[in-house]
Order: C-alpha cells, then structure tokens, then sequence
C-alpha cells in the first residue's frame, strides 16, 4: 500500500552528514529510511527506520529497494550520502584499491539511482541528491583518487539531471567542503606506502586534522541537502557551506596560476 507520507532513503545515515540529513528529512515530513552497513549497530533516530545495506552489492541494493516499495509503495527523495575517504599519494594507491573507492563512491551512486529510477518514472515525479564534495571541483594532492571520484559524481549527475527532467526526476548535487565528522578518520589509506612520500604524506595528515577540527557543522551541510531533497524548482549545484561556495568561486574566478600558487602554498608544497 503506497504511503500517503513522502518517503526519503538516506544511505550512510548512520554518522555525520547522513545521519543529520535523515533528521532534518523527518522534520520536512518525510518518512525516512535510512541505511548502515551495520544497522543494528546505528544509534536510534526519531523518526528514522535503520537498515542494512551494502552500496557496492548490487543484490544489497536490490534488496533494499524491494523492502521499501513493499513496505511503502513509493520513493520519493534518494539521498546518496553514503562513501568512504581516501588519503595518500596517488602513486601509493594500487588500481584494485582505487576500484575498491570506485565501488563504493561512483558505482554506489549508480546502483542505487538505477534502482529508484524506475519507481520515479512511473510516480513522474522524484528527486535524487547526491553528496559530491568541493574536491568534485577543486583539486587536492595526497587525495587523487578520492577527488577523482566526485568528478565521477559530477560529470553524471549533470549529465542524468538533463536525461530525466522530461519524466518529472531532478538530479542535484551538493557540494560540502571540510566538515567536522569522523569521516576523514575512517579514510582509505594507501596500501603500498612509498617512503619518498612519507613525508609529504604526513604534512598533509597534519593539514587535514586542522581542517576537519575547523571544518563545518553536518548540520549546516544537511540544511544544503535538505533544501536539495525540497526546493520546488531546484538548483543543479548546492554548496554545503559558505566556505564551500568561496571556494568554488574561486576556482571559476581566480585566474589557473594564482590559484595553483596559493593551492601549493596551503598544502606546503615547493613552489
């Protein structure tokens, strides 16, 4: 029976950012599903039914995706929020482990798209928001194959937003910078570290540390994915934070060798 209430699916709702969107999802008076990999483990919400999902198994998704429709009838708001850090130099990441990152951070957001879009084409109505970052737009040394990622992310939700508009699906994008959550914690690191870049490595963990301190509240990101999930005519591109969107403008504004120059510097990188 199909619900009467507006139904979201949040993944990685667990922690941070998802967990945060899932609340303010409940607030905007949606019925929220929201998923971990381990369910049993995620601290209660208000609101918000946990499940177990595992983004880079198709049958997980699959699973999923059936219990929500039996359950409810209709998905209306698909969150992709859930993905995993990566840190070190690219050199230093072997091509199965960035297939590992891939799996999860690009492949994840298509097995779940390609799961809803369905349900959305026949309702004619439908919003999918997934979770990019500013390093989708901005470069980052010691984190490549993380940035490559959400360029992934980039190219195809701008690209699926153009292919679904005539079925009444909007594809948004938003874009957080730094934020304070225990996501960089539980990042990647590389499995053949490589000495002539130890030292550089570690320069940027100590860079990251501070960052993530001094990085955004999820809440302030949430707000962004919230309005995403809502907006009546929305945007293609949200910024998570006003620190994001500095930087994004910057990127666009600044002229390519400025900006290479004050990107070595923060990174303290030779010029």
């Amino acid at each position: 029976m199909a619900s009467t209430k507006k139904v979201a699916l949040v993944t990685g709702a667990s922690t941070g950012i998802g967990k945060a969107v899932a609340v303010g999802l409940v607030g905007a008076g949606f019925t929220v599903i929201g998923t971990s990999r381990n369910a049993a483990k995620a601290q209660p919400v208000p609101g918000v039914r946990f499940v177990d999902l595992d983004v880079a198994s198709d049958s997980s998704v699959e699973k999923v995706i059936a219990d929500v429709i039996e359950a409810h009838g209709r998905i209306d708001v698909l969150v992709n929020n859930a993905g995993i850090g990566s840190s070190g130099a690219a050199e230093e990441s072997s091509a199965e482990q960035a297939q590992q990152i891939f799996d999860v951070n690009v492949f994840g957001v298509i097995r779940l798209t390609n799961a809803v879009l369905p349900i959305m084409r026949a309702q004619k109505n439908g919003r999918i928001v997934n979770l990019s970052s500013i390093l989708g737009v901005v470069p980052q040394p010691y984190m490549a194959v993380y940035a490559a990622t959400k360029h992934a992310v980039e190219g195809y939700s701008e690209s699926l937003d153009h292919e679904l508009r005539e079925f009444g699906v909007r594809v948004t994008l938003v874009q957080p910078a730094w934020t304070n959550t225990s996501f960089e914690a539980n990042s990647v690191r590389p499995d053949r570290p490589l000495p002539v870049y130890a030292e550089r490595r570690r320069v940027f963990e100590e860079f990251m540390n501070g960052a993530v301190k001094d990085g955004d509240d999820a809440a302030t990101v949430a707000k962004a994915i919230v309005a995403a999930a809502t907006d009546e005519k929305p945007k293609v591109r949200y910024s998570g934070s006003s620190r994001s969107a500095s930087l994004s403008a910057m990127r666009r504004f600044v002229p390519v060798r400025m900006f290479d120059r004050q990107l070595r510097k923060l990174n303290k990188l030779p010029a």
